[in-house]
C-alpha cells in the first residue's frame, strides 16, 4: 500500500489520454479494485492511471501496488502489452502508436512478437516496419526468445540435408540444428516428401516470418525414434493437480484446456485396447495421424517452457513483476 503522492503519472499508451468517466465510473465502485503496476525505479505508473485517479477521486491516501523492475524502455513495452490483455482497450491508434515505439527499442524483435505485444495482426506490423531502422536487421527474435534469420534459404537447405541424413530426427532437434522454427522444419520435411526443394523459389526475396503455419509432414515409411517410458500412473497424477487447479476451473478456457486432458487420460490408460479396436485398414492411416499430433504435442510442450521460464508477466517475491527478453 503505497502513498498516491509517491506515485508519478509520466506515460500512457493513449494516444487521446485519460478518460473522465471511465475515471467516475471506478471511482463510484464499491468493490476494491486490483492493484495497479508501477515501475520501482521512477516510481511510475505502468498500468493503472484510471484506477490511480479513482483512488484519489474517492478521497483515498493510498493505493495497492505491484512494482516492475526493470529498465524504462521495458516498462513502456509492458505499459502496452498490459492494457492489450486487459482494461479499457486501446485504439488501432493506440496500438499502431505502440508498435512503432517498439521499433525504436526492439528492431530486432519479430513481427508476431510486437504483433502480440501490440494487440495487432503480424501482417500489419510487417506493413509499419517497412521503411523504418527495424526493416534493416538481418535476424529476429521470436517470441520463443530464439533469433532467427530474415532469410531463411541457407537454414532451409541445412535442415533438408539433416532431414535426409536423419529422416527419423524430431523437429524440434532440426530446428535446433539447423537455427528455424519447428513448423518451419515441418514445411521442409513435407516439401522433400513431394520431391521438392526445400526453400521455396520465393524464399530468396521475401523474408519470411520466424514462425511459419504448421503444415503436418506424411510419415510413411519413415523410422521412428523409440518412445521413452511412460508411467500412466504419474500422468493421471498430473492431470489431477491441474484439475483441481482453480484458474483452470472457473474460466471457460481452462475448463476447455481440461476436456482435452481428460480425452489424453482416455489415451494413456485404454491405449492397447484402443489399437486394437481400430479396424486393420485403418490402422496405418490412423498411425499417421498420430505421429503428426505427436509432433503438434512436441511443439506444445516446448512453448509452455519456454513461456513459463519468459513470461513478462511472470512475478518475483509475490510482489514484483518481471519482464523477460
Amino acid at each position: 500500500m503505497i502513498p498516491l503522492e509517491q506515485i508519478v503519472i509520466d506515460f500512457s499508451p493513449r494516444i487521446d489520454g485519460e478518460d473522465e468517466n471511465y475515471t467516475r465510473t471506478l471511482a463510484e465502485t464499491e468493490a476494491d479494485l486490483p492493484p495497479i503496476l508501477v515501475h520501482r525505479d521512477t516510481m511510475t505508473v505502468v498500468d493503472g492511471v484510471h484506477r490511480l485517479r479513482a483512488a484519489a477521486l474517492r478521497g483515498d491516501d493510498r493505493i495497492a501496488v505491484r512494482f516492475f523492475e526493470g529498465d524504462r524502455a521495458d516498462a513502456l513495452i509492458l505499459a502496452v502489452a498490459t492494457n492489450v490483455a486487459h482494461g479499457r482497450p486501446l485504439s488501432t491508434a493506440d496500438r499502431t502508436a505502440a508498435a512503432k515505439r517498439i521499433f525504436d527499442s526492439r528492431p530486432q524483435w519479430s513481427d508476431r512478437a510486437v504483433a502480440a505485444v501490440a494487440g495487432l495482426s503480424a501482417k500489419t506490423v510487417s506493413q509499419l516496419r517497412k521503411g523504418t531502422e527495424a526493416a534493416q536487421s538481418g535476424r529476429r527474435i521470436g517470441r520463443d526468445g530464439r533469433a532467427r534469420p530474415v532469410d531463411s534459404s541457407h537454414g532451409r537447405e541445412l535442415a533438408g540435408e539433416l532431414i535426409r541424413n536423419n529422416p527419423g530426427a524430431s523437429l524440434r532437434q532440426i530446428a535446433a540444428q539447423a537455427g528455424l522454427a519447428p513448423a518451419t522444419v515441418a514445411d521442409v520435411r513435407e516439401r522433400i516428401r513431394r520431391g521438392e526443394s526445400p526453400v521455396p523459389s520465393r524464399a530468396a526475396r521475401e523474408p519470411e516470418p520466424a514462425e511459419a503455419p504448421i503444415q503436418l509432414p506424411a510419415r510413411r515409411g519413415a523410422p521412428r525414434k523409440p518412445a521413452p517410458a511412460v508411467n500412466p500412473a504419474e500422468l493421471l497424477k498430473i492431470f489431477d493437480s491441474l484439475r483441481r487447479d482453480p484458474s483452470l476451473r472457473f474460466s471457460e478456457a481452462g475448463r476447455g484446456v481440461l476436456r482435452m486432458l481428460d480425452a489424453c487420460v482416455l489415451i494413456a490408460r485404454d491405449r492397447h485396447k484402443i489399437a486394437a479396436s481400430v479396424p486393420p485398414h485403418c490402422k496405418e492411416t490412423m498411425a499417421q495421424l498420430a505421429h503428426g499430433y505427436s509432433d503438434i504435442w512436441d511443439l506444445l510442450a516446448g512453448e509452455l517452457e519456454q513461456a513459463g521460464a519468459q513470461s513478462p508477466f511472470a512475478a518475483e517475491g509475490g510482489e514484483v513483476a518481471s519482464l523477460g527478453a
